[in-house]
This record gives structure tokens, C-alpha cells and sequence, in this order.
């Protein structure tokens, strides 16, 4: 089965035979195949440009793409892609060498977009947004010239909470990332299969399949981020009550417009008593229907 040599994909050779392995690999497959039938992100004929950083977290998800892949479990065809933006230092062989070596057709791209973060960005700010920006821009241009219909990023569960509270703390809004989107030009999708898996899972399959994971030195090297701050409040409250983050992202599945003071989500101008019967004071009250948002 998983792991004879014959019927395994070859990112997974070499696979440690421990039952903590095991299980972790298994959990890691559950959840992926989870938020991708969850949130209907198979479409017929579809070719997802599968984006790498090479990042624990980039690498996990190719993994388990492909094992979902191999099993046939996901019917589409996979292109990996590194957009290389140019950072000094950036070990431009590491990616294309590994995906050769493991036969995964892939795509490497050159964009000097370090340049215009560091002129553009004033000392002291941070470069996640403009880089991002730019980023994503030229991802979705290869995408279109791959013929993909989704753009599939390794954002991860932690990466949702932190940005659930980002928006909170600094942005004065209820939002975070989605695990599906369409863009804003309306022709691609923005897939996030990692949704349901947790940042440390990634950390400890990627450690122990001994990927060749690159840090990031753009972002990576700021100090002072809103979002490191975040997640060290969310560490805090882990560390003082283990399961609090898989409670808080339970509860952005479990949304009541009707408790929250939105307007523009919930019809409070609508509600009104029922008029035609009294209620009687031992009679179970009704909660009012939910009404989808906008």
C-alpha cells in the first residue's frame, strides 16, 4: 500500500517508517481531500498551476497534490511553478533540480520584483503587500499562458487565523483569506487546499522528508511584523490551552450573521414579531432565519 516502493509517488520515496509518520501523512491526506471536496475546487479538465516557494509549506502541499494525484483522487493535470523574484542570495537551482529529480512537470519563472519592492517601500514599512502584489500578478499571467484554470496556494490554516486577526487588530474588518476565490478579472481561480492543516503539520512532514526548504529573506528578515505578532499571541494562547487554534478556525465555519452587528449582513430594518399570535411564555422562541450574505 502506502508504502511499497512500486505504488508510491516519488516525493514520498524515502518516507520514514515510523507509525508517527504514518499517521501524520494519513491526517495530512484526510484534510487536503476534505477542503478540496468542501469547497468544490475540481473542476472538469481543469490544470491547476500548483505555486512553490519552497517553503515547508509549498512542499507539503506538492506532496500531497501529487499523492491524491497518484491514487486518482484528483482528476486534474498539475504544473508547479517558482516564480524566482530575484532576491539576493536566492538558490535558483535548489527548485528546478528537485522537481526533475522527483518528475514533476514544472515551470520556472524570473521576475525581478525584489528590485521594485525595495525602491518602492519606504524604510521601516513592510514588503509582504506590495510583494504579494506583484507576485500574484505575475502568477496569474502564467497561468494564463499554461493554460490553467486555478492558481493553488500553500496557505495553511495558521496562515487563515493569523489573517482572520490581522483584519481584526489592524484592518477593523471580519475577513481572512478564502480557500476559494475567483480573481478579480473573473477568469482564474485561487485555490487553498491546505485550509484544514495545521502549520506545524507541515513543519514536521517537510522535516521529515528532508525537502530542500528555502527561507525567505525578503519578508522573513523584517523585524517588528504585525503578523509574527500575531502569531505569537496565537502561540501564547496555544501554548495555555492546547486545541485553541483548531477551536478558533472552527469557528469561522460556524458564522451567525444574526449575532453580529453588520447590517449589511443580516436584514435587523426586516426582523420584526410575529403579529398574528401572541407567544406563550413557555413556547421554545424561534431564532430568526439566517440570511445568506451578499
Amino acid at each position: 500500500m502506502l508504502d511499497q516502493a512500486d505504488d508510491i509517488h516519488p516525493l514520498f520515496h524515502g518516507a520514514p517508517k515510523s507509525t508517527e509518520f504514518r499517521k501524520l501523512r494519513k491526517r495530512l491526506v484526510q484534510e487536503v481531500r476534505l477542503a478540496i471536496e468542501t469547497y468544490g475546487m475540481i473542476q472538469p479538465g481543469a490544470r491547476w498551476l500548483v505555486c512553490l516557494s519552497g517553503g515547508k509549506d509549498s512542499y507539503t502541499m506538492l506532496a500531497v497534490l501529487h499523492e491524491l494525484k497518484w491514487r486518482g483522487l484528483l482528476p486534474v493535470d498539475l504544473l508547479a511553478c517558482n516564480l524566482d523574484q530575484g532576491q539576493p542570495g536566492f538558490p535558483a537551482t535548489v527548485l528546478p533540480e528537485f522537481l526533475t529529480r522527483m518528475g514533476v512537470p514544472h515551470r520556472i519563472e524570473y521576475q525581478d520584483t525584489y528590485s521594485i519592492v525595495v525602491d518602492k517601500v519606504p524604510q521601516g514599512r513592510t514588503y509582504c503587500a506590495l510583494c504579494s502584489r506583484l507576485r500574484r500578478g505575475n502568477l496569474y499571467r502564467i497561468a494564463r499562458e499554461e493554460g490553467c484554470s486555478a492558481v493553488v496556494l500553500g496557505h495553511h490554516r495558521d496562515d487563515i487565523l493569523e489573517t482572520f486577526f490581522m483584519n481584526l487588530f489592524h484592518g477593523g474588518r471580519l475577513a481572512t483569506m478564502p480557500p476559494k476565490l475567483v480573481n478579480e478579472e473573473g477568469d482564474l481561480f485561487v485555490y487553498r487546499p491546505l485550509s484544514f492543516v495545521a502549520e506545524a503539520d507541515c513543519d514536521r512532514f517537510a522535516r521529515a522528508m528532508n525537502y530542500p526548504v528555502i527561507p525567505c529573506d525578503l519578508c522573513g528578515s523584517q523585524d517588528g511584523l504585525q503578523r509574527m505578532q500575531v502569531k505569537a499571541l496565537l502561540d501564547e494562547w496555544e501554548r495555555r490551552t492546547p486545541g485553541r487554534r483548531n477551536i478558533m478556525f472552527r469557528a469561522l465555519m460556524n458564522t451567525r450573521p444574526s449575532h453580529l452587528p453588520d447590517p449589511g449582513l443580516f436584514d435587523f430594518l426586516g426582523l420584526d414579531l410575529n403579529r398574528e399570535r401572541a407567544v406563550q411564555p413557555d413556547e421554545a422562541v424561534v431564532p430568526p432565519i439566517l440570511r445568506d450574505a451578499p
